[in-house]
């Protein structure tokens, strides 16, 4: 940790992001709030690590709220297509009581495209949709919060939103009868809007079904849907995991990370997955880091992604503490962590910089920056939890 970043400073800094994340957001006022999923899921995270670390109940309050807003808007039809009414087609108490039975929308700006519109690939990503990924986040949010309550309600919404996730998202190709995941499926899961599949959303979901699994105290819980994804990863070669993206460099990281404490835990179904997951940052940051991105200006780079690779080092970092248990000691990427952690501290400091503020690239992802940025300076309630 650089002198500039001590725990006190990270600290700090991160309450000051998340309290003005609330208030920009409309999370504390009355009206109608911004709500974009990926986003309000590290937005839990963080609040629920603040509450940890400070011990002021007022932050886990701010959880909660942001959990029900969520539902209520992101689980709601947009009321600009025609729809009305919760995507569960309930109603009352009842609908209350299964806010994610039908899944939860993306937030994206613009309305989801029909099915008689032509498909547009710029376009479509400011289309609203479900996405598996966003899903996924947002299950490991709903476990934490029940990990930090103790309220059961929270993890029966999580594993009903992966129940419902799992059956529209998974489908056998008609191709070459591999099982997939499709990446972007409508408001109301009946058809896919993008085909392809996300590059590690079968990894994201796998381990994420693992995490709610364990929270559940039983191995009957998701025990169909991890058996798929199971199928899904041994069907793939670790390769096919490698990428330059610093985003999902970081989410192979953090997803190891999270995979190793179960595996540690007694999941030894993820033991094999960890080993891919692995072998495929290894390789990916060894493609990443010649290209020297961190020398760009501020206007040519996207923080949230970079951020997305800050979190993914202080993962490994704490993998790195559990390498001789888990017998990882000799991977070379854990031989190198602590050389790479001066990297993500460049990328920290820079995005602290509040002239780095100022460029389009960071005033149009303002709050997905600002989250991200903050889940790199407490990155626990993300990767532990309570």
């Amino acid at each position: 940790m650089s002198p500039c970043l001590t725990p006190s400073t990270r600290l700090d800094a991160a309450r000051e992001i998340m309290e003005d994340f609330a208030r920009s957001t409309g999370l504390l006022l009355e009206g109608r709030p911004r709500r974009y999923l990926w986003t309000d899921s590290f937005a839990v995270f963080n609040f629920l690590e603040l509450h940890r670390l400070t011990g002021e109940e007022a932050y886990r309050q701010l959880a909660l709220r942001l959990v029900d807003q969520v539902h209520h808007v992101l689980g709601r039809h947009r009321g600009d297509d025609g729809r009305s009414g919760w995507l569960s087609g309930l109603e009352g108490r009842e609908a209350e009581e299964h806010p994610t039975i039908r899944g939860l929308r993306i937030g994206k700006r613009l309305p989801e495209r029909r099915p008689d519109e032509p498909y547009d690939p710029v376009l479509e990503w400011e289309r609203d949709g479900q996405y598996y990924h966003y899903l996924t986040k947002w299950m490991l949010a709903l476990c934490r919060v029940a990990q930090a309550t103790g309220e059961a309600k929270y993890l029966r919404w999580s594993i009903e939103l992966a129940e419902a996730a799992h059956a529209a998202f998974a489908y056998t190709s008609p191709l070459d009868g591999r099982r997939r995941l499709y990446w972007k499926m409508s408001i109301d899961l009946s058809r896919p809007l993008v085909p392809q599949e996300g590059q590690h959303d079968v990894l994201d979901g796998l381990v994420t079904y693992a995490e709610l699994q364990a929270a559940s105290l039983s191995e009957q819980t998701l025990m169909e849907q991890v058996a798929d994804l199971q199928a899904m990863c041994r069907d793939r070669d670790w390769s096919e995991w490698v990428t330059e993206d610093p985003l999902g460099v970081g989410e192979l990281l953090s997803l190891s990370y999270r995979a190793a404490r179960l595996v540690l835990k007694g999941v030894s179904y993820l033991a094999e997955p960890l080993r891919s997951m692995l072998e495929a940052a290894y390789v990916s940051l060894r493609a990443y880091l010649p290209k020297d991105l961190l020398d760009l200006p501020a206007s040519r780079r996207l923080a949230f992604r970079e951020l997305g690779l800050s979190i993914g080092l202080h993962a490994a970092e704490k993998l790195k503490g559990l390498a001789e248990e888990l017998r990882l000691s000799d991977h070379p990427l854990l031989k190198r962590i602590d050389g790479l952690l001066s990297m993500r501290e460049r990328i920290e400091a820079f995005w602290l910089n509040r002239a780095n503020w100022e460029v389009d690239t960071w005033v149009e992802h303002r709050d997905i920056n600002m989250v991200m940025l903050a889940t790199s300076l407490i990155p626990g309630g993300y990767l532990v939890g309570h």
